[in-house]
């Protein structure tokens, strides 16, 4: 739960998309987030981490492959950045939108395979047998915890938003704000190492 919680690119999407577009916004991302950790948490039960671990050009496809996504993302906040904020909960078809959104958001984050692959063995008995399923077990443990925590910050980042940004001098700024968080995001992806 801390590691959910400590400050990083999935926490931090979830918040600037629920304060731009309301609570189902921000579930949706939150939905789409855990839907990208299956594919973590498979990739490291059948060990196919181990390849983005040991191939540095299969880390850095993956890696820029996500950069060039979330510059995407900063390219649609700016164009969205001129309408007026307004905190109209998102429909049906946005819902999707955004969820897809969450598993593309997750799945090209090469850390997030390698973090599963460091993590999750730490808690696997080979006496109990089957470590495959035991990890799968315990990545499934792992998204519903991170789902109830996304689920709290996308609600209490609507809460603040609508106390603090209803002003619309302020609320303008918002799509603005969130295309520099997803630049940040993207920028500090494409550099980071393994």
């Amino acid at each position: 739960m801390l590691l959910t919680l400590a400050p990083g690119p999935d926490i931090l999407f979830v918040i600037v998309q629920s304060i731009s577009q309301g609570k189902r916004a921000g579930i949706a991302v939150a939905l789409g987030l855990c839907t990208g950790l299956i594919v973590h948490t498979t990739a490291a039960a059948l060990g196919i981490s181990v390849i983005l671990n040991q191939s540095t050009a299969a880390f850095q496809l993956v890696k820029y492959a996500g950069a060039v996504y979330l510059l995407y993302l900063v390219w649609q906040a700016f164009k969205e950045g001129d309408t007026s904020f307004s905190m109209k909960e998102a429909k049906n078809q946005q819902f999707i939108s955004l969820y897809k959104r969450g598993i593309f958001m997750n799945i090209l984050n090469p850390k997030v395979s390698l973090f599963f692959l460091a993590f999750l063995p730490q808690f696997v008995s080979a006496e109990l047998g089957k470590i495959p399923f035991q990890m799968i077990i315990l990545g499934i443990i792992f998204m519903a915890q991170a789902f109830i925590i996304f689920t709290g910050t996308a609600l209490f980042s609507v809460s603040f938003s609508q106390r603090f940004f209803s002003n619309h001098k302020i609320g303008k700024y918002i799509n603005y704000f969130k295309a520099i968080i997803f630049a940040v995001i993207g920028i500090r992806l494409a550099f980071m190492e393994k």
